[in-house]
């Protein structure tokens, strides 16, 4: 019987563990001994004392059960062994039998192949294991990681874990699972790299990349201002960024390289919870698991991890896409010699479980400097002396940080924290786990050919203008403009929205139209900021147009044709599923555009552009929307039409999607509203002048405000009228009547939308539950 440490049979064993005859073990000393022969790995009481003396405690209580002891000779056996346990005579005996090289990844092998082929098969079947470990390297990553916590020592820093792999075969080429296995006060024996840990920002790429399988792009544009997320039954949800700053428009590019918390949580209500977990368990994640049991702060590390699975998930990304299982095996064979397992005839063919194009889009970012700098500035931890990606990650408070990062052919991960979960002290990824992986990086590459990341066919590179994403206009400076990386067949045909001449009436600074005396009018191009961001540019010396429109400038249009807006299908209230056509008219006097717009909930903070249509519509289809790509659950339809001077008539329809029989509701969307008919009503509204599609307008001679129940309805505006919450008016000089043929809706302005030797050990950890109220702020 192998009782683990080279210990066969309980004379062995007894000798080995406690320098003494088996006839002259006590009770503590014969109940730990009789509790190994199960998992000789997994309860090695000189690997997890822990393990061992629980396992002991399990034969106690079962020699009680059997009457052949009392509770208190019980009792005093278990006190007895803790105390012996943990003395330090045992650790040096321990020391000296286990004097290996790299023994976390040792006794990580073991017990992966105790699992694999049994306890038994592994002491007594003569295999002969030869694992993928580069001793070289285990041995330098070891040196680096000690030499950086002993650099922290005064910042309540003791412990780090490294794991290095090929990211192309799955190899563990290192694995160091603390700086000291014999260290007691460090709890070394424990194996971080497979113990749970909460990430930080380390796991906003795999949020983003679920991002871009649902449509969006390195280019799609977030407002980056401090938003309250309303979660049913709980205080409102309100993440800050690292920098407790706000960044007003910032394309994703910019928003996951400088690890902006704010961008992460919008881009995860978007993707949705259990579409993020999916995303992570694709990537070869296994601990995250029940959507319920999670928030919106999961992008932000709000989901425990291990290091190793992690790593291998940036793996993912540094092998365009195509993941390759971890192994620690490069051949195994029985006593006779046949082979068990042969990594070059045995290894599994890489499973492409995302679009190369997405992986390298994350790629791109995670390897750009200029997008990292503001918030890491040139970041020498984070520079290799070749092309390399990487991401950090702290949690608020300063408990676990991370570094990970990749080049085609090596993949490292580091964790630098305290085993006992205590608080470091204001200790980020790159100040911490950084310096590590950077030298680990560099001193690795020094035996590896440089490769560059392989472009994916089909992607182009389009010049955008940066507040939108879109393509630049005339009046989108120069230097707001920049190239992006896009998939072929997505790449923006719509013109850029946030860069427009508008007319000002230059006797009193408010808007002016066709309407205004010539002599008293003047252009002037602004950069025109959604509704949310206003407040910001203002702030951030970035000038906005008036919201006024002149009493000199009436607009002629006024006076023509009445403007039209109608959806007929969907109805408000109604239940969609699969491809669903949005049908209804839009007209306008002197058209120019309008749009569908998809928000999630009955009071969207974002909106999703479906569709700019570039020709009036009568009593046809408007857009077509495949409601898969989307959770289940309660949406916004927006409608808006837009004339050339830049005035908009805008309307909403909320419907619930039902793809899945029964849904199961989302902490990140509103819960569905039930919506009763009521009779047909007449309502207030005005015009209100516009940026382009997926901004909120400018008002115009009169201001769009109103409310209304089911059926149709007419808008006009009007002179001066009291507020109530049906209507909402204000003194106007014109007149005019748009007829709106919406069921329950609101005319309001348009919203912006927007990383050789045999081997064992794991140590199971029970998942910590976490609220769906976040309230740690992770740091980058």
């Amino acid at each position: 019987i192998f009782y683990g440490n080279l210990s066969y049979g309980v004379q062995a064993a007894a000798d080995a563990y406690f320098d003494k005859d088996a006839s002259d073990l006590t009770l503590g000393e014969a109940a730990l001994l009789a509790g190994l022969p199960q998992a000789p790995a997994l309860y090695d009481p000189c690997v997890d004392a822990d393990a061992a003396l629980a396992r002991a405690h399990i034969v106690l209580n079962l020699m009680v059960d059997a009457k052949y002891i009392s509770r208190d000779q019980s009792a005093s056996a278990a006190a007895e062994i803790f105390q012996k346990i943990h003395a330090d005579e045992f650790s040096q005996r321990c020391h000296n039998a286990v004097s290996i090289q790299a023994p976390h990844f040792v006794t990580y092998v073991r017990q992966v192949l105790e699992d694999q082929y049994g306890a038994d098969v592994v002491a007594k079947g003569g295999l002969q294991v030869t694992t993928t470990l580069d001793l070289k390297i285990n041995q330098l990553a070891e040196d680096e990681a000690r030499k950086q916590i002993a650099l922290l020592a005064n910042q309540r820093v003791s412990n780090a874990a490294v794991v290095v792999l090929d990211p192309r075969t799955g190899e563990i080429l290192a694995l160091v699972g603390s700086v000291d296995f014999f260290d007691k006060k460090i709890d070394g024996q424990v194996n971080v790299a497979i113990r749970l840990r909460q990430p930080g920002s380390s796991i906003k790429p795999i949020n983003y990349v679920a991002a871009f399988e649902k449509g969006w792009s390195p280019a799609t544009v977030l407002t980056d201002v401090t938003t309250k997320f309303p979660i049913a039954g709980q205080a409102d949800y309100i993440p800050h960024n690292y920098d407790q700053r706000e960044h007003g428009l910032v394309p994703i590019r910019v928003a996951l390289a400088s690890s902006f918390n704010i961008p992460a949580v919008k881009t995860l209500q978007f993707v949705t919870v259990p579409t993020m977990i999916e995303t992570a368990k694709k990537f070869g994640m296994t601990t995250l698991r029940d959507p319920k049991n999670y928030g919106l702060a999961l992008t932000l590390g709000g989901g425990d991890v291990k290091l190793l699975e992690l790593t291998s998930a940036y793996g993912v990304f540094a092998n365009n896409g195509a993941r390759m299982p971890v192994t620690p095996f490069s051949k195994i064979t029985d006593a006779s010699g046949k082979i068990l397992f042969d990594l070059k005839t045995n290894s599994p063919r890489a499973a492409q479980i995302v679009d190369a194009r997405y992986a390298y889009q994350i790629t791109r970012i995670l390897s750009d400097v200029s997008a990292r700098a503001p918030a890491f500035g040139s970041a020498g931890a984070l520079r290799l002396s070749r092309a390399s990606a990487v991401k950090t990650g702290t949690t608020d408070d300063f408990r676990d940080n991370w570094t990970i990062g990749y080049t085609p052919n090596l993949v490292v991960g580091v964790w630098v924290g305290n085993s006992n979960n205590s608080e470091m002290e204001h200790i980020s990824g790159i100040t911490g786990a950084g310096p590590i992986w950077h030298n680990v990086m560099e001193r690795v590459l020094t035996e590896i050919p440089v490769m560059d990341f392989k472009r994916p066919d089909k992607l182009v590179d389009v010049e955008i203008c940066n507040e939108s994403g879109l393509l630049p206009t005339e009046y989108c400076p120069a230097d707001h403009r920049r190239v992006e990386i896009f998939l072929a067949e997505r790449a923006p045909k719509e013109k850029d929205n946030v860069w427009q001449k508008l007319k000002i009436d230059s006797t009193n600074g408010l808007l002016g139209n066709a309407g205004c005396p010539p002599d008293s009018v003047e252009e002037k191009i602004f950069a025109v900021y959604p509704p949310d961001a206003r407040q910001w540019a203002s702030d951030h010396n970035v000038p906005q147009p008036p919201t006024e429109v002149s009493p000199n400038c009436p607009d002629p249009a006024l006076t023509k044709n009445k403007p039209f807006l109608d959806m007929t299908s969907p109805r408000d209230g109604a239940t969609v599923r699969g491809n669903v056509d949005i049908r209804g008219t839009v007209r306008l006097p002197d058209f120019d555009r309008y749009t569908i717009q998809i928000g999630p909930g009955n009071d969207p903070q974002d909106f999703i552009l479906l569709k700019t249509g570039n020709a009036p519509v009568e009593n046809n289809i408007l857009a077509s929307w495949d409601t898969r790509r989307n959770a289940d659950g309660a949406y916004t339809i927006r409608l808006a039409m837009y004339d050339r001077a830049g005035t908009s008539f805008a309307g909403r329809v909320h419907i619930v999607v039902a793809n899945i029989p029964t849904a199961t509701a989302r902490p990140s969307l509103t819960p569905t509203r039930t919506f009763t008919p009521a009779p047909t009503s007449t309502a207030t509204a005005s015009r209100t002048a516009t940026p382009k599609p997926t901004f909120t307008p400018l008002p115009s001679s009169a201001t769009t405000t109103m409310t209304a129940t089911i059926s149709t309805l007419t808008a006009t505006t009007t002179a001066t009228a009291p507020i109530s919450t049906s209507t909402a008016t204000r003194t106007n000089t014109v007149v005019s009547t748009a007829t709106i043929s919406f069921p329950t809706i609101t005319l309001i302005p348009p919203t912006f939308s927007p990383t050789q030797t045999p081997t064992t050990t794991l140590i199971p950890t029970a998942t910590q539950t976490l609220s769906s109220t976040p309230t740690r702020t992770p740091a980058p």
